[in-house]
């Protein structure tokens, strides 16, 4: 049977993928699938969250025989009322991708080489007991670690249980800084590391600082219906969204003003409309006074002097300098200050760039008083889940966790995880090399900066462990793969928080049961728990995964706050009896809420509680903070041996000067696309398909040019051509774009991968390879937007 791509793409899934994968269209030497005995004729539509990005949207699918066919919204999540983006409807092509792994499978020849032998379940989970055994036999259950990427819930909270019962600090978070929210910005101001909640709904006048908010954001369902709200929600009034980046993006165009800046400006930016706001007295005194700390000169206990952030921003960032270093005219420096403090609310949004960047957009919301405010920046409630069971950790354990972690977390950095640096030291050696390593939702090798760095540092690991469903570009490099089920398949909590700061709790359960002999890796934790025996049994008791979902769901109930998803009238429903101090959920027992989220999608707590100052402000003073006091207890090599308390304020950190402007002419700027955030996808053809639908591009990467800056190269609209750094080159087509600043190139990222099937293998570059390893100090994660690039025709 053959059936070339475009027959392929023809087959929307259901019966025509079945047919292809059952009639052989790609043998495998792998286990075949379980055969399916089904009623004909049988439908139904299962409830449950789609698992395509970040986003946690509500999904129905459409089952027949046995079959998911289609995937639609759930009008009662309200996340997303029914809507999807691209990611979620091709959701379908995840399931059914031919080139998925089908069993366990155990490397047979070099590493990357691609020869792999399937073996069974139980010799899998067997070499892998041995291999913990050996460690905890050595004494050095601190040499096992795990890189884990992006997902949330009660996973993260097993696998964090398995290390600390195992003996290991070594959980290390690879979300590469391009790929979140502005964490750190949080933490400098609010003393929170975790992801804020911005109140689009009800902003007034928004003022988006290389926030791409219409193509990237990490929910990017909320963010559509927020903008759609903000411009038509409220009769008789509409919202302004001034978009200020070095490309004209979607969110540039459909925003009321484009203001075109030079990448890595923002911070200076933010900090020149800051100088004109406290100049003309437009902050908010009220707020300033009672609850910040450090807009003015102060005092510490020990009776020393330290500067306030009026008195910087004024003295060091008025507004001739900052137009020079942003391109960014005076003029519309002050017009923006006077509409963004008179437009209220107003509200500030950044992008995840250097921290004291992020800090710099950040203060802008503590000028205006938009914290904790509607239309401001919100800070969710925690899902009250049942705490898990203490448990006791033997000696051995204790031993380990004491240990510094692998990429140099400790103290205030434990908050922030540094997957650059655990690449580095895996190399040096220092403080220790890892002997064991497991990946989870990972794939350093292609979402970092000088891929071969994490190729190198893979070759220093003995044992490595991906649970991947997709042979991707780290992948191949494992020594077992222990494949996972898909999020169609598998059980699963996710945690997340609307635009208003509602917490919401999806629940994600099997539409099918699995395709293949693939496990979830929740389940393989706790079977390998079992296996070790001991106390790391008991701090690991349950079954499966699911019943840890059923310990933990209880607290919700127990906390008789919200209900489960209903229709939208429920939700004014639902608050007016919280704020009367009464509860009225649909569920009397907790087999009945069981039942129910099963069957809605969910649960949440429509009610946000303004006011709680211990819950918004958890740094030392208790207030925002404009002068970060939390890292004068850092390490004094991570910031500058000269600044003083110039270190602990918003400022703006000019990139170092790298390559010769006259032989590197251009900066680069690396973008997301809506349909390949975040670097999953590319194995899903419906949406490699619609990579660039500004410039109908698909299937590969591309770089806009502005069309004069190309005329002067002699480079034509479509031309192949290399861009190149001090770091590396990659191939890629020439696109001529209006939006394009004159001295900058846009390439998007997404494609570029070297494996992960034949959707994806081969097609496009990965402009990460551009980048080089200047580091901040805070973080450790490279800068890439000083990175300077050459254009000349392939």
């Amino acid at each position: 049977m053959k059936i070339d791509r475009r027959d392929f793409l023809k087959m929307g899934g259901g019966a025509g993928v079945a047919i292809a994968l059952g009639g052989g269209l790609w043998k495998w030497s792998q286990f075949p699938a379980a055969e399916k005995i089904n009623l004909p004729g049988v439908e139904k539509w299962v409830p449950t969250i789609c698992g395509q990005c970040t986003g946690g949207c509500g999904i129905l699918v459409r089952v027949i025989d046995g079959w998911a066919v289609n995937i639609a919204g759930n009008p009662l999540h309200p996340v997303n009322r029914g809507t999807l983006c691209p990611k979620g409807i091709a959701g379908i092509q995840g399931l059914y991708d031919p080139d998925r792994i089908r069993s366990p499978l155990k490397r047979i020849g070099k590493r990357g080489e691609g020869r792999w032998k399937p073996i069974s379940w139980d010799e899998a989970l067997q070499v892998v007991t041995d291999s913990l055994k050996e460690l905890r036999r050595n004494g050095e259950p601190h040499r096992l670690a795990v890189l884990g990427g992006k997902y949330r819930g009660l996973m993260r909270s097993l696998w964090e249980r398995f290390l600390e019962a195992f003996g290991s600090p070594n959980y290390i978070d690879h979300q590469f800084q391009w790929e979140g929210t502005p964490n750190e910005g949080l933490f400098l101001t609010q003393g929170i590391y975790s992801t804020p909640a911005y109140d689009l709904e009800n902003v007034q006048y928004l003022l988006s600082f290389g926030s791409e908010l219409l193509e990237s954001y990490w929910s990017p369902v909320q963010a559509l219906k927020a903008y759609g709200h903000f411009r038509r929600g409220k009769p008789g009034q509409r919202g302004k969204l001034v978009q200020i980046g070095p490309r004209l993006s979607v969110t540039g165009i459909k925003a009321d003003e484009w203001i075109p800046i030079q990448p890595g400006a923002e911070g200076i930016l933010a900090l020149g409309i800051a100088h004109m706001i406290i100049k003309e007295g437009l902050y908010k005194k009220d707020f300033v006074s009672s609850h910040t700390f450090g807009f003015d000169n102060w005092t510490d206990e020990k009776g020393t002097e330290h500067l306030g952030f009026k008195e910087l921003v004024l003295s060091e960032y008025e507004p001739n300098v900052v137009s020079q270093k942003t391109g960014v005219p005076v003029d519309t420096m002050i017009r923006l200050a006077r509409e963004f403090s008179t437009n209220q609310p107003s509200l500030a949004m950044g992008y995840r760039d250097r921290p004291f960047h992020q800090m710099a957009v950040s203060v802008l919301n503590g000028l205006a008083g938009s914290i904790d405010s509607i239309g401001g920046v919100l800070i969710p409630r925690s899902i009250p889940y049942q705490t898990l069971p203490p448990f006791k950790t033997d000696a051995l354990a204790q031993k380990g966790m004491n240990q510094e972690r692998i990429d140099g977390g400790k103290g205030l950095q434990k908050a922030m995880h540094q997957p650059y640096l655990f690449a580095k030291n895996v190399l040096s050696g220092k403080p220790y090399q890892p002997k064991v390593l497991f990946l989870y939702y990972s794939n350093p090798l292609f979402s970092n900066p000088k891929p071969d760095l994490f190729a190198k540092a893979f070759a220093e690991i003995p044992f490595i462990v991906s649970f991947s469903p997709y042979l991707d570009d780290s992948t191949q490099f494992a020594d077992l793969i222990l494949p996972d089920h898909t999020p169609l398949e598998r059980w699963q909590d996710d945690p997340l928080f609307l635009n208003n700061g509602f917490p919401v709790l999806g629940i994600r359960q099997p539409v099918i049961g699995p395709l293949y002999q693939t496990k979830a890796t929740g389940d393989i934790l706790l079977t390998l728990a079992k296996s070790l025996g001991g106390e790391f049994r008991n701090a690991l008791p349950w079954n499966d995964f699911k019943e840890v979902m059923i310990y933990g769901l209880k607290g919700i109930f127990e906390a008789k706050r919200g209900d489960v998803f209903g229709p939208q009238f429920d939700e004014a429903w639902i608050r007016l009896l919280q704020k009367g101090g009464w509860s009225a959920p649909s569920f009397k027992t907790f087999e009945e809420f069981w039942k129910l989220v099963q069957e809605k999608g969910g649960w949440w707590d429509p009610l946000y509680d303004f006011g709680e100052w211990d819950r918004v402000f958890q740094t030392p003073s208790k207030k925002f903070q404009f002068f970060a006091q939390e890292l004068k207890r850092m390490p004094f090599s991570l910031l500058s041996k000269t600044g003083g308390d110039l270190n602990l304020l918003p400022h703006w950190e000019e990139p170092k000067k790298g390559s010769d402007e006259k032989a590197y002419p251009f900066q680069l700027h690396i973008f997301k696309t809506m349909t390949l955030t975040g670097s999953r996808n590319a194995n899903q053809p419906w949406l490699s398909e619609s990579m660039g639908p500004h410039l109908f591009e698909r299937w590969g990467t591309w770089a806009e040019m502005n069309p004069h800056a190309a005329k002067e190269l002699g480079i034509s609209d479509r031309d192949w051509v290399w861009v190149e750094s001090d770091y590396g080159k990659i191939k890629v087509k020439a696109r001529l774009y209006q939006g394009a600043a004159p001295h900058v190139v846009s390439i998007p990222f997404g494609m570029g991968h070297t494996s992960g099937g034949r959707w994806a293998k081969g097609l496009g570059a990965n402009p990460y390879q551009l980048l080089g390893d200047d580091l901040d100090p805070l973080t450790g994660n490279p800068i890439g937007r000083s990175v300077r690039v050459k254009i000349y025709k392939a």
